[in-house]
């Protein structure tokens, strides 16, 4: 379900959203005060989300530097009408993450390959691949049935990695409203992709 978020668009409507866009705009023209702004901002969320991934500190430290590099280097790529600007920089930080994740399990994997070559024959998961691929698109398009609100409630707890209470302030909407979001869409998406409980 990885590279979903970047195709769902979120609400623009609260003030956090609109001042970060507003800021993320500034760093698209090259303000180095707006990125540091930005990164005054943002930089404990997406460390959060990153160390949350990776558990290792020096680790995420080093993606988070990452994800702030490529936000200066494409923040001209940033559309408002898509999503919100912290949508963005975490569905960012969230691919950063398990690229890194990715790359230490490819590494782990090549090493035990290595070491077990001459016991075992190399596994072909290209039919793995290509299911999760599949079902990635599934996931993709019934995300887009949902209203506008649960997209982005759903998106930014799954992906995001926000409690429910971060999503509340996060939105500035009360606790219960955001609970209610996630558990409608949720049904929804269960609903779409025919999962049964």
């Amino acid at each position: 379900m990885l590279g979903v978020v970047s195709e769902i668009p979120v609400s623009q409507s609260s003030p956090a959203n609109a001042e970060l866009t507003s800021v993320l705009e500034r760093v698209a023209e090259g303000d180095q005060l707006a990125f540091g702004e930005l990164y005054d901002l943002t930089s404990a969320r997406i460390f959060g989300l990153v160390r949350r991934l990776l558990v290792d500190h020096a680790q995420s430290e080093e993606v988070t530097q990452e994800v702030y590099l490529e936000i200066w280097q494409t923040a001209t790529r940033f559309d408002a009408e898509r999503g919100g600007a912290m949508s963005w920089m975490m569905t960012m930080a969230h691919r950063r993450a398990v690229d890194r994740i990715r790359a230490s399990q490819a590494g782990r994997d090549r090493d035990q390959r290595i070491g077990r070559r001459d016991i075992t024959v190399d596994y072909d998961d290209v039919a793995e691949k290509a299911e999760i691929t599949i079902e990635h698109e599934r996931v993709a398009r019934a995300m887009t049935r949902l209203t506008e609100l649960q997209r982005e409630a759903v998106s930014l707890a799954y992906y995001g990695g926000l409690s429910h209470s971060e999503l509340a302030s996060f939105l500035e909407v009360p606790l219960g409203t955001v609970k209610t979001r996630l558990r409608d869409g949720m049904i929804r998406l269960r609903d779409e992709l025919g999962v049964t409980s």
